[in-house]
Formats: structure tokens, C-alpha cells, sequence
């Protein structure tokens, strides 16, 4: 029996006797599930992480929805205005999960992967238990699928664009009146010898070229990711024609390359560590196809059995507010900073325009669009206060660095983070001296 949550929304579970539930942490800064006891048993909360997994051993599973959507967001607004003093945590049960909107995680996983500089630092997103036991799910209820083939074509597009990798492979022929390599006695005796063919040799030799066991795996893992895709389109939604172009980019640079490689070399191909795209395009391909049991037929089915996995929306949110920074400002990339680090602080964006400096801190919570945390204010107050940060500003003692919290804000959110935007739209917390908010749109899955 499996559980469905999302954002604002906890369940009570009866647990039978020696049966132990427990939350389940992600990282420092995000749980996949929060597990507390209550009168009535233990109650599961969402964090901000969407995933599956298993709720302990009671033999029942936990499916966490992308969260946030239009419809929730608003009739948070409205019980905010209605009891404003009422606590964020306790609103589970007033926010009506009815609606048709929720979050497109796949667009924003593909603006973040089309921008390099964020792609470059796209890292800590996922995690999969491979050791535990599979899942049993409806395949349009697969979200880890679409997440690893976008993250493997975007991948694979890079590749391509850069042309692809040449290494020595070996090959074995039939050669006519001359020898080349070594000579391969069993084979030459059974395809020659016992055939009276005098003339030709059997050899096995060296060849440098395209065609080696890393492009035909990748070869492999994108046939896998095409078949998919034909299959289950209706899971890509609105990034299904993005997507297609991405692999009828990658296909013709394939065209030449073997598909035959062997399952020892699938689970077993060994990673250079000089193309940093090839070991993750390797690497994902490896999921992918570890997903479906190495198996091409399985890409078909209705029902499929999932590993439990975790996707970080908080870090996806930063990447996707960082990309859209890059992307909007690309006369100033060298002056936005991700992940500024210092004594063991690290901020999430840093930008050191003179006429634009502030510390930016991405908030994935939508409590901001009615209020604000004084917690994550003092922790961006602190940051700003960071001798590093005011070295790297370049600011004199008497100048106070501005603070910005962007958070998700679906009706009125600003969509282009330009930094004119940026300090034009930004909102003043009225509480505290040059702290300000900033709400943004998050793409949405237009409803059916």
C-alpha cells in the first residue's frame, strides 16, 4: 500500500507493534520525509524533496509530488490574510491538493542544463537506493525516469557539440594476403585452415577512431532514452519537443557507431577522469539502463518497479534562479558568484556589480509571499557581515552589503532576473534595514 503527499500536506499512520518509522534526512538542509509521533500513531510530512521510498519496514511506500503549484499558493495567501498569526506547519489540513497546476521540475532541470555555467555545477540533485527493493508503480507516476533522460540528453548534446571522443579499440577481421596485429590461432584455424581459405588470416588489431566501447554505450543508453520517449511522451509534457530535437541533434553523430557492446562492458565501463562530460553522461546512462534491468523491452511497460529516490528541490530551485541570473545578465557573468564560500559559509549567490552588490539567498518556501522568517534573514544578514564577502565586494566599513531572499511567488512573480528587474521589483522588509524579497515565477504543467 503506497501514500501520496505534497507540499502543505502530512498523513497519520497506525503502526502495528515493533513497526518503526523514521525521518528519513537528505542532506543538512532538507529531509525527504519528517516523521513525528502523535495521539493517533506517526504523522508524514513532506520536506522539500520529491521522490519514493519506503516508509521503514511496514512493507508500505511514500510518493512525494513536485509541490508547489498555483492553487495551493493561492489559497495559502488567503489563510495567511485569514489568521495571520497562525503558524506555517499547521496548515496542512485548510490547503485543498484538488488542483490541476503543479510544478514542471523538467523545465527547470532543463533551463538549468542549458546554461553551462549552472550545468557546470549541477551536483548533490539526486540520490538512488539501488540496494533496496524496487517499487511497483504506474509508469505515468515515473518522475525519476524523465529527470535522468533530460540530465543524459543535455549531457549528450554537450558531447556532440564538442565532437565525440576518439580512443583506441580493438577489432578483429579476416584479412586477405597480409597480417595486422596479432593472429588469432583458434579462430584462424576454424574460419581458414578447415576452410582451405590460404590466402586470409584472422587477426585481431588496433584501431583509433569513434567507434570504441564508450560511444557505443552511449550509443546504447540513447537508444534506450528514444524509445522511451516514444513510448511514455505524455510524461515530458511541454519539454517533449525540446527533447526530441535534442536527440535528433545527437543521433546523426552516432550514425557510424556500434550499438553491440556487451553487458560485461555495460556495468563495468571505467570512467577518465579528463572528460568530465563523458563521466557523467556514462554515468547516468549506466542509471538509466540499470533502471530497466538492462532490458530495452521493459521501456514499454505500464506498471514498472522503481528504486526509492530522492530529487533536492531546494538545490534545484537555487541552480534554476542561477542559471536565469546568467542568462538574463550575460554582459555580467563573471560578476555573479554561485556558491561563494568562506570558513565554512557558503552563500548562494554573490554579485559584485558595483552599482548592483547584495547577497542573494534562494528561499524554496512560499511562506515569503505574506511574511518572512526572521531565521533565514539573520543567516543572509550574516553572510553579508562575512570579511570575505566584504573583501570581495571591495566595500568601505561604513557601506552595508543589501540582502535579497528570492522565494517562489506563482501569480506575481517576475520571470526575467536581469538585475535592473531585480532592484526594481524587489520588495523592502519593512522589519529590518536593506533586507529585501524577491518572489519569482516557477514554470507550472499547463492542466489537461
Amino acid at each position: 500500500m503506497g501514500f501520496r503527499l505534497s507540499e502543505h500536506k502530512s498523513i497519520v499512520l497506525e503502526l502495528s507493534d515493533g513497526q518503526i518509522v523514521q525521518s528519513k534526512r537528505f542532506n543538512q538542509s532538507s529531509h525527504c520525509f519528517l516523521a513525528t509521533k502523535s495521539e493517533l500513531g506517526i504523522e508524514i510530512q513532506a520536506d522539500y524533496c520529491i521522490g519514493l521510498d519506503w516508509l521503514g519496514k511496514t512493507a508500505r511506500s511514500l510518493y512525494v509530488e513536485p509541490k508547489i503549484n498555483a492553487a495551493s499558493a493561492k489559497r495559502f495567501n488567503q489563510i495567511i490574510e485569514e489568521v495571520p498569526f497562525q503558524k506555517t506547519e499547521n496548515l496542512s489540513d485548510e490547503i485543498d491538493s484538488s488542483t490541476e497546476f503543479e510544478l514542471d521540475y523538467l523545465k527547470m532541470l532543463l533551463q538549468v542544463t542549458n546554461v553551462p555555467e549552472s550545468n557546470a555545477v549541477i551536483n548533490g540533485l539526486l540520490q538512488i537506493d539501488w540496494d533496496a527493493q524496487p517499487i511497483e508503480i504506474k509508469q505515468k507516476e515515473d518522475k525519476l525516469t524523465p529527470f535522468l533522460i533530460v540530465r543524459f540528453l543535455q549531457t549528450l548534446k554537450m558531447i556532440v557539440q564538442k565532437g565525440l571522443k576518439k580512443n583506441y579499440y580493438k577489432e578483429q577481421n579476416n584479412l586477405s594476403n597480409r597480417v595486422k596485429g596479432k593472429i588469432l590461432i583458434g579462430q584462424h584455424i576454424k574460419q581458414n585452415v578447415f576452410k582451405n581459405r590460404l590466402t586470409t588470416t584472422y587477426c585481431e588489431y588496433q584501431v583509433f577512431g569513434e567507434d570504441h566501447n564508450e560511444n557505443r554505450f552511449l550509443k546504447k543508453a540513447l537508444l534506450f532514452a528514444s524509445l522511451f520517449m516514444e513510448n511514455h511522451s505524455d510524461l515530458f509534457g511541454e519539454n517533449l519537443k525540446e527533447m526530441q530535437h535534442t536527440i535528433n541533434y545527437c543521433r546523426p553523430a552516432f550514425e557510424l557507431i556500434s550499438s553491440e557492446v556487451n553487458d560485461y562492458d555495460l556495468k563495468h565501463t571505467k570512467y577518465n577522469p579528463f572528460y568530465k562530460d563523458y563521466n557523467i553522461a556514462l554515468q547516468i546512462g549506466q542509471q538509466i539502463l540499470k533502471k530497466f534491468a538492462y532490458n530495452i523491452t521493459q521501456t514499454s511497460l505500464k506498471t514498472v518497479a522503481s528504486p526509492p529516490f530522492w530529487i533536492d528541490m531546494p538545490r534545484l530551485f537555487e541552480l534554476y534562479i542561477y542559471s536565469k541570473m546568467i542568462e538574463a545578465n550575460p554582459n555580467y557573468k563573471k560578476e555573479i558568484h554561485y556558491q561563494f564560500s568562506t570558513y565554512g559559509n557558503t552563500l548562494d549567490i554573490l554579485v559584485s556589480k558595483s552599482d548592483s552588490q547584495m547577497v542573494i539567498d534562494a528561499k524554496y518556501k512560499l511562506h515569503y509571499q505574506n511574511g518572512h522568517l526572521h531565521e533565514d534573514i539573520r543567516q543572509v544578514a550574516g553572510y553579508a557581515r562575512l570579511n570575505k564577502v566584504r573583501e570581495k565586494l571591495k566595500a568601505n566599513e561604513n557601506k552595508n552589503i543589501d540582502c535579497l531572499i528570492i522565494y517562489p511567488n506563482m501569480e506575481n512573480g517576475i520571470t526575467e532576473l536581469t538585475l535592473e528587474n531585480i532592484i526594481q521589483f524587489r520588495k523592502e522588509i519593512k522589519a529590518y534595514y536593506k533586507v529585501f524579497k524577491l518572489g519569482i515565477k516557477l514554470p507550472l504543467i499547463n492542466p489537461l
